[in-house]
């Protein structure tokens, strides 16, 4: 079994899909059918350029230092060039702030897109999550819910890269892998595009992060294999199968035993599990 930081330092919430970071603040935009999911505005692209450039210039470079990170598994990334160029969904375990910065940080140049939950685009925080990527996921009607699916069917089309936290909600530290749910397997079908898994794993945090700065572990993020959509099975067997498989692919890049792992594949109302009793 990988490092396990088993931290009680946050308040890991009663059901896995659960958030437990504050959003101070609230536009009350409306995420409607005219909203610009994927914005291809030339003022947005502009900015987004010059964000691009400081993501390069400092925060890569920050961010890997931070989390202490370390990469394995990146020749999948030129194995699969082709398969990726494509158009690609790529799922992870969310265990802090900065694991999507870390993601982007090593599929560079390619510039993903992210599916987030709707109050982070309304909060304090909503402009840095637009620009890196932040696609929200629309919550007031079905035909908002269907202008996003085709600003995303459209994204993958046209070769883009869409990363989705299935787990849906971010656990900082937290090694076992909870609950994915449907969404990321239901657009990959969709589409007909793979999966591209990744997971990460913890690394004991020498003394100066410890002490000082009270940071549990560090880092590695493992780059796993495209898992496509098997077209032989019915639809909602397809994307379940998809899932499971997802599922059981990034358990294993964390370094965990996917049938060692305390939590089902699919999310079901799923509660935590106090393995840490």
């Amino acid at each position: 079994m990988p490092f396990d930081p088993k931290t009680h330092q946050y308040p890991y919430p009663l059901f896995t899909d659960d958030h437990y970071l504050p959003i101070k603040k609230n536009d009350h935009r409306v995420f409607d059918k005219n909203y610009p999911f994927v914005d291809k505005s030339r003022w947005f692209l502009f900015k987004q350029f010059l964000v691009r450039v400081l993501l390069y210039l400092i925060v890569f470079p920050m961010t890997r230092i931070k989390l202490g990170l370390k990469v394995k598994g990146k020749k999948n990334l030129k194995k699969y060039k082709d398969v990726i160029n494509n158009g690609v969904v790529s799922v992870a375990n969310h265990v802090h702030l900065f694991d999507y910065l870390a993601i982007m940080s090593v599929i560079k140049p390619v510039k993903p897109y992210i599916l987030v939950w709707a109050p982070n685009v309304r909060g304090e925080n909503k402009t840095l999550v637009r620009l890196v990527g932040g696609i929200p996921i629309p919550d007031s009607d079905m035909s908002a819910t269907l202008s996003y699916l085709n600003h995303i069917n459209n994204l993958l089309n046209n070769h883009g890269w869409l990363h989705v936290y299935s787990e849906g909600s971010m656990w900082e530290y937290y090694m076992p892998i909870r609950p994915f749910k449907k969404g990321a397997a239901y657009i990959a079908c969709l589409n007909n595009k793979p999966i591209m898994p990744f997971g990460f794993s913890y690394r004991p945090a020498g003394f100066i992060r410890r002490k000082i700065f009270k940071q549990p572990a560090v880092f590695t993020i493992t780059v796993g294999k495209p898992l496509f959509p098997n077209n032989e099975l019915p639809k909602h067997v397809k994307e379940e199968d998809l899932t499971i498989r997802s599922h059981q692919a990034v358990c294993s890049l964390a370094g965990i035993d996917p049938k060692e792992n305390p939590y089902p594949p699919l999310f079901n109302k799923s509660r935590r599990v106090d393995y840490y009793d």
